[in-house]
Formats: structure tokens, sequence, C-alpha cells
């Protein structure tokens, strides 16, 4: 009897712990969201694999936002606008005629740094800028990423004058939920911008980091100080900002 008591005890403390690990489960995804649960991983694929087995989900979740735009899909052309300080990322698309529209907008999970320019390998700091997507990586260790070209012509150019070298790289655009010097959207997200990225042709994606949306505010005046150039920077920045809608 004391045995069966025993088994019985365990058996009910068991139930227990499994339930409370899913109610853990289930409050985390009413909490943050599906985007921050991590999706099973990939199988190793390449890339035309990766955008045969990912295009017909992600293409169903961004079709309902390119018609609610007004916007062709997939687009002509996109532009990807992260703000630092919102940790804002907006979806921005044209077709082959007509204005830029405002697709969506995604919450960055994670990013490493502060307002300000990457400078160097190791800063931890995302870049600031206008970039390309130079590469799809269908077996990212975050899932699947979308490469920036930093540092750009101008980031190296800008370094020569400085006397700066070892300025990093592989900067990307990611799934998961943590990042040092990236941006990570979640799993979901990325596959999204992957997708999307893959269908619209990567000569035809522009990335444009900011510290803030210069558009409406003034730029944070420790990065400007601290270097005399970022506000030179800043201004290209501010004005490809004005040529797409509000955020």
């Amino acid at each position: 009897m004391q045995r069966t008591s025993r088994w019985i005890l365990l058996l009910l403390l068991a139930l227990a712990v499994a339930g409370g690990a899913a109610w853990h489960w289930r409050q985390q995804i009413l909490d943050h969201g599906p985007t921050t649960v991590r999706k099973p991983p990939l199988a190793r694929a390449t890339l035309a694999e990766r955008l045969r087995q990912l295009t017909p989900e992600a293409s169903a979740r961004l079709r309902p936002s390119f018609d609610a735009a007004g916007v062709p899909f997939p687009p002509a052309a996109v532009r990807l606008v992260a703000f630092k300080d919102q940790r804002l990322l907006v979806l921005y698309a044209r077709g082959a005629s007509g204005p830029w529209r405002l697709v969506r907008r995604n919450q960055v999970l994670a990013a490493s740094g502060v307002a300000g320019p990457k400078l160097a390998e190791g800063d931890r700091q995302v870049p600031e800028g206008r970039y390309r997507i130079t590469f799809l990586n269908p077996n990212s260790q975050f899932h699947v990423s979308l490469r920036l070209d930093y540092p750009n012509a101008d980031d190296r150019a800008q370094a020569a004058r400085d006397g700066r070298s070892n300025l990093g790289g592989d900067i990307m655009i990611h799934g998961s939920n943590v990042s040092i010097g990236c941006l990570a959207m979640g799993d979901e997200v990325a596959e999204d911008l992957f997708v999307l990225a893959g269908l619209t042709g990567l000569d035809n994606v522009e990335a444009i980091v900011a510290p803030t949306d210069l558009r409406i505010a003034p730029p944070p005046p420790a990065t400007t100080a601290a270097r005399p150039w970022v506000g030179a920077l800043y201004d290209r920045i501010r004005k490809a900002l004005e040529e797409l809608p509000p955020a």
C-alpha cells in the first residue's frame, strides 16, 4: 500500500511539472508573440531548395499585407528600414510604376550596440547607412538570413580617411531572437524576408539602418560629436528616408 501511494504521488508530481511547462510555453507565446519561438532546425538545403520549401507559407503570410498596401506581389523593389531606437524594421515596396508604400512593420527581437555607425570588428554595433542585400543563406545558424554588404564602399572610404582597418563584416538580418551586431527578427519573419528578397531579386532590395527616424527626430548628439563625419552620413540616410511614407 505504501509503495502504491508513493507511485501515485510521483505520477501526480510529474503531471504537475508537465502542466506547468505547458503553461509556461503557452504564456511565452501570449506574452511575446509567435516570432520569439524557435522553429525546429532546418535540414541543409541549396538556396533553390530552401526557397521552394519556404515560399508557399511565406507568400501566404505576406500577400495580404501587399494587397492592403496596393502593391503587387512580388514587388519590383523593396526597402527594409531599421530604426535602432525603436527596435523596428519597416518593409516598404513598390511596383514597376507607382510610389513606395509601407507594407508591414516588424519588431526587431534582438540587436546589440547603441546609436552610431559600426567602426570596427568586435564593437558589437549594428552598422548605419544604406546597404544592399548580397547573399541569402539557406543554412544559417540562425535559421535563414540575408547578408548586408557592410562594409560597403562608403564605409571603406571613411575608414581609410580615419586610418581604421579591420572593419568586421557578416552583418545579417536573420531568424532567432539573439544577435550580436545583426538584426534578429524571429524565424517566421526571417523566412518572409528571405523569400521576399528571393522573389524580388537581390539587385532590387535595399536595407537602410538609422539610429532613429531622422525625418522627425534629430540624431543622437553623442554620435555626431564623437565623429564629425557622422552628421553627413545621417544627412544621406535622412534623404533616403524622405523618399518613403511615414513609418
